[in-house]
């Protein structure tokens, strides 16, 4: 009886040590906090999807041209499915700019591929002028403000497409000894053009040549 009684104060005894030594169990011990190295194990965070069939909303086709212009803009749209009015004004504003700047400078030999035949020879006689004038320009393109397509027209495989450009140009001339006869830098003008591009659809040149410019 007395052997029992000592066993069971020694059990005691060691029970009250481990109790004190690891503390009264609740069961949430084992809680652990994320760590960066355990990002795989968090859910991931929700990130916005597009719901199938769901397209973003696009500029108004009809922005991109005058009234007048719709019904040439649909038949050239119907025969050429691949032709696009936002990829074709940012060309044109390209090509404004390019045609331009070379002819300022006298040097349209570099924008030539891209010019009808007669509308080359006019540019080559007006910087021919220039030069026997003993002028130069020192025009600026400071920005186009706005380019619509103001008419198309479709004659068989051919179509031809007006582009209006509103544009701000610092415009100078100089004599040969560089002083300004006319314009100044320090002030822009708008300016309102209307530039005509034609292409055969049948083509396998995907470039538009200019056969046409007017002042509005």
């Amino acid at each position: 009886m007395v052997s029992i009684i000592i066993l069971a104060l020694v059990a005691l005894f060691i029970g009250l040590r481990l109790y004190n030594v690891l503390g009264e169990r609740t069961g949430h011990e084992q809680q652990l906090t994320l760590k960066p190295a355990d990002a795989e194990a968090a859910p991931a965070p929700r990130t916005a999807v597009a719901t199938p069939g769901q397209a973003l909303p696009a500029e108004p086709l009809d922005t991109a041209y005058l009234p007048t212009a719709g019904p040439g803009v649909r038949a050239l749209l119907a025969a050429d499915p691949s032709f696009d009015v936002a990829r074709f004004l940012e060309g044109a504003q390209a090509a404004y700019r390019m045609i331009l700047e070379s002819f300022w400078k006298g040097r349209i030999d570099e924008v030539r591929g891209f010019l009808d035949p007669e509308i080359a020879g006019a540019f080559d006689q007006a910087i021919a002028e220039r030069e026997a004038a003993g002028q130069t320009l020192d025009n600026r393109l400071i920005a186009i403000e706005q380019a619509l397509i103001a008419a198309a027209n479709l004659s068989g495989k051919v179509a031809t497409v007006t582009v209006r450009f509103e544009a701000d140009i610092a415009a100078v001339t100089r004599d040969g000894e560089g002083n300004v006869v006319a314009g100044s830098l320090s002030d822009a003008v708008q300016t309102r053009d209307r530039w005509t591009f034609r292409r055969d659809l049948g083509s396998r040149d995907p470039n538009w040549i200019l056969i046409e410019t007017d002042d509005e």
